[in-house]
């Protein structure tokens, strides 16, 4: 199952996404964790040093190693330098599983310790110097979309991803690579305009929101947000002394988690896996072809040099049976 946390900077999504791959974990779940924000803050969110969340490697700088892997035998690709972040997969593609090991995750995934349980961290990498003035963010995500597109998870896998702050997410396609897709708003009026704005976006193609109320302090903010949001309102989440310990780099174990918001946690994962049986994989293939297909006229014909429309194969629908190329 595929999980992103949404929301405006400030809002604690990267907080609430780590609390939830925790959770998860502590159930004895596989868990891939993504972080694809502009500040790189979930590493350090699940326990890592800053020295140790520094040196974890960039999935952007090991992209030329994850196209010619997910490339595979597909003939409808002529070179891994003409896969662009939106490239389907194909007869003959490399496809991504949750419990296996492949090169792409030997290159850029490395294993966090929580507690009593292992996940896998994959990063985007942070926004340099060196990309002030010539880069867009979102060329570095591209390599998290590209994995996304040729991930195949079944129920009970999960990855969760820590998205870009705001509505920056919707500056690529990725933003209908979910199964659930949970949006972080505080009870202000700042805190739920992201959500107006993700709510619009998203309307033409059936994501599946809800929202986590955050920071909450008792009953008016509630009320505020049932007002401001109906029945997206999922749960809320108030003051937590064991992410207080957290932030300070003093973690105590995840038992100790308040019941409150362990509750509030069980219920996400009650969402998402509830959502399993609303699985539409063809409509998941052809948003995937659509944004390509978007990308290719705009700009990624042009960049490549080749027509990349050529590169979809009308007759595939990626699904969990999907066979791996050899």
């Amino acid at each position: 199952m595929k999980i992103a946390f949404v929301g405006k900077g400030g809002s604690g999504k990267t907080t609430l996404s780590s609390l939830f791959i925790r959770h998860l974990a502590a159930g004895g779940a596989p868990v891939i964790a993504m972080d694809a924000d502009i500040n790189q803050h979930l590493g350090p969110a699940l326990g890592l040093d800053e020295a140790d969340a520094t040196r974890l490697p960039a999935l952007g700088a090991h992209l030329p190693l994850i196209k010619d892997y997910l490339r595979g035998s597909n003939p409808r690709i002529a070179s891994a330098d003409t896969m662009i972040k939106t490239t389907p997969p194909g007869e003959g593609s490399r496809l991504l599983r949750v419990r296996e090991d492949n090169p792409v995750y030997d290159a850029c995934a490395r294993p966090v310790e929580l507690d009593d349980a292992t996940v896998r961290l994959m990063v985007t990498g942070p926004f340099t110097e060196a990309d002030l003035g010539v880069a867009c963010y979102h060329s570095k995500t591209g390599a998290v979309e590209l994995c996304l597109n040729h991930l195949v998870d079944g129920r009970d896998e999960y990855a969760v991803v820590d998205m870009t702050a705001g509505s920056d997410s919707f500056a690529s396609g990725m933003f209908t690579r979910f199964d659930m897709t949970f949006l972080v708003a505080e009870p202000t009026r700042k805190g739920v305009s992201v959500y107006r704005q993700y709510k619009e976006y998203a309307r033409d193609f059936g994501v599946d929101l809800k929202v986590v109320g955050n920071k909450v302090q008792g009953q008016d903010d509630i009320d505020f947000l049932r007002e401001q949001v109906g029945e997206d309102l999922l749960v809320t989440v108030g003051h937590s002394d064991w992410v207080r310990a957290m932030e300070k780099g003093r973690p105590p174990r995840f038992e100790h988690l308040e019941e409150a918001n362990r509750r509030s946690l069980e219920t996400l994962r009650a969402t998402v896996d509830a959502s399993y049986e609303r699985r539409d994989w063809e409509r998941y293939t052809r948003q995937m072809v659509h944004f390509h297909l978007k990308n290719a006229r705009s700009w990624g014909n042009e960049r490549t040099g080749v027509d990349l429309a050529a590169q979809v194969d009308p007759g595939f629908v990626l699904r969990e049976q999907a066979v791996t190329a050899a």
